[in-house]
């Protein structure tokens, strides 16, 4: 070997040795964040990761723990972004992406949304989700897990006490919705949280908890008295976070810069373009009928609310046998998600959700496909126009987002992604806009034609007019979020653009229209879509022939679920647009 060729190996050694330093000391830094600030700060979300020496300790909102944690927060900042990126390998120079992207949101979030001071709902929902982190999945024994509960209800009272200190500058609605989620709320500790516990024989756990459940229930009927005696009549705060809060959110979430107006062009572009889709086979359907006619036809079309869930696990054989004879996705276990109503604390903003274990729970690995059923104090017209949500097209585009190949397959995936950081941050624009990307890729591959998914060709189309209604129900959300935000449309004016340019159905503009007070950047679901439409797009170009649908989404899952900037990356090696 030469001079030359000796010197050049001992320079990549060398540069080998650096990269592993960087490396060794960014995994210190991250893991510093994440058991010394995240975690303690956060340990209900310790629990449903799996950590579970937090399981006894629960959310502290008092001012001078949001001190200690924006400055352990402005620590963490510091040591990782002294780390140069440079001298990491491509995964890790991502990792060290999300992981200053975590730390700013979360300031952020305590800085300048400051949910600890406007949302009434986020102290009594705190409460009941780490209760519900505790009982939803065995992961000890009955005894063990009663003690943390336990805990947790003391440390509850505290926490309600702190909300009417920091509630002065609360929106009508927030309160209008935390008031609203109450009863269910205390009917959970009335009723759930006790049947979930009968197993448990040590008596002076049992003896305890009657003595902290009675306390907390009190409490929390003391506290919804107060909402709408004291805070619901001075709710006067605004909710709307402007253009500038807005954009800083989707740079931190989901690694999105793109100015507004041009963001909000995209959503109404693709707007438009479901709504002719919808128009035109709505006309293929019934040619003399109007589109609003065709679709409360379609609505019409759904399950008997008391067989709702049975519809769902019905899909599941056809799913995964469409999903393997076509090589759509590596499906990494044959184990199910079981299909449960959703747990009463959640049932005022959602329709349907996949509740998954964390990636470091061993011992209770079970996934929950939760769906809401009609209240019990709807009217027989109510029912009816709420279960329209649920129609023969609808239940298998939600059961394709949530289940096959959506939602529980990503987290199938998971324990392949490559780090703890890719395990347990990511974005929604990634794992919303996968599962909402699937909802028109199964259909596009041809799932839900006859003899695939459906029976006849009215019913193949009446599957896409499902799929394209739940398209329009996510760009009418894309819309909606940046237009409240931003002060260019009302609450009414939002409800109505979801019925009339999104056509949904009163009950479910509503419903969303609450929801995106709170989640501004619910277009995560569109934008990550069309994100993930690109990139696919750019690497078939980019392969040609070689290109496999089921290597690509493989690829993809394999990546964790970081923002789509990332993952384009990992896969064409490229910093190009993501839109």
């Amino acid at each position: 070997m030469t001079g030359v060729a000796m010197a050049q190996v001992g320079q990549a050694q060398v540069g080998q040795a650096q990269v592993g330093q960087a490396k060794a000391a960014f995994l210190r830094a991250s893991d510093a964040y994440f058991d010394e600030v995240y975690f303690p700060f956060q340990p209900t979300n310790g629990t449903l990761a799996g950590y579970h020496q937090y399981d006894a300790k629960l959310e502290d909102f008092s001012a001078a723990n949001r001190a200690a944690e924006i400055a352990a927060l402005h620590r963490a900042k510091q040591e990782v972004a002294a780390i140069a990126p440079t001298g990491l390998d491509q995964p890790t120079r991502a990792d060290r992406e999300l992981v200053l992207a975590s730390i700013e949101s979360r300031l952020l979030t305590l800085k300048t949304i400051r949910p600890w001071q406007k949302d009434a709902d986020a102290y009594s929902s705190t409460i009941s989700n780490g209760v519900f982190s505790l009982m939803e999945r065995n992961f000890a024994s009955p005894d063990e897990r009663l003690r943390s509960v336990v805990e947790r209800e003391k440390q509850s009272l505290v926490l309600l006490g702190q909300a009417r200190v920091n509630l002065t500058d609360a929106p009508r609605v927030y309160t209008e919705i935390a008031i609203e989620q109450l009863p269910g709320i205390v009917s959970f500790f009335q009723h759930d949280v006790p049947a979930a516990f009968t197993g448990a024989q040590d008596a002076t756990v049992r003896a305890e908890f009657a003595q902290s459940n009675a306390a907390l229930i009190a409490a929390l009927e003391r506290y919804e008295q107060w909402l709408k005696a004291d805070l619901l009549p001075r709710s006067n705060g605004d909710f709307r976070w402007g253009a500038e809060t807005f954009q800083r959110k989707l740079a931190y979430d989901e690694m999105v810069d793109i100015p507004l107006p041009r963001l909000l062009a995209i959503g109404e572009a693709d707007l438009k373009k479901n709504q002719a889709a919808f128009n035109a086979l709505a006309k293929e359907l019934e040619p003399t009928k109007d589109a609003r006619a065709v679709l409360e036809e379609l609505g019409a079309d759904h399950p008997a609310p008391d067989q709702l869930l049975q519809s769902f696990r019905d899909t599941f054989s056809g799913l995964i046998g469409f999903i393997q004879s076509r090589h759509i996705v590596t499906i990494p276990s044959e184990v199910r998600p079981i299909v449960e109503e959703t747990p009463p604390f959640m049932r005022a903003t959602t329709f349907a959700s996949m509740d998954t274990p964390g990636p470091f729970e061993t011992h209770a690995t079970e996934a929950y496909f939760n769906v809401t059923l009609p209240d019990r104090s709807m009217t027989p017209a109510q029912v009816e126009s709420y279960m329209h949500s649920f129609n023969v097209g609808t239940v298998v585009s939600t059961a394709v987002h949530e289940a096959y190949p959506g939602h529980y397959v990503q987290f199938l995936w998971v324990p392949k992604a490559p780090s703890r950081v890719r395990k347990l941050l990511g974005a929604s624009s990634n794992a919303e806009g996968w599962a909402h990307y699937c909802e028109q890729m199964m259909l596009d591959e041809g799932y839900g034609q006859p003899g695939a998914g459906a029976k006849t060709e009215r019913e193949a189309k009446l599957l896409r007019l499902g799929q394209l209604q739940d398209a329009l129900l996510r760009d009418a959300r894309f819309v909606v979020g940046i237009e409240m935000h931003t002060g260019s449309m009302t609450m009414d004016q939002a409800m109505a653009f979801f019925e009339h340019e999104g056509y949904q159905s009163h009950e479910t503009a509503v419903v969303e229209t609450k929801r995106g007070t709170a989640d501004g950047t619910y277009l995560y679901y569109t934008l990550g879509k069309l994100e993930i439409l690109k990139l696919r797009s750019d690497l078939m170009k980019k392969e040609g022939a070689a290109f496999s649908l089921e290597k690509f989404h493989d690829a993809f899952l394999a990546q964790g679920f970081p923002p789509i900037k990332i993952v384009r990356e990992a896969m064409l090696g490229d910093d190009s647009p993501t839109l």
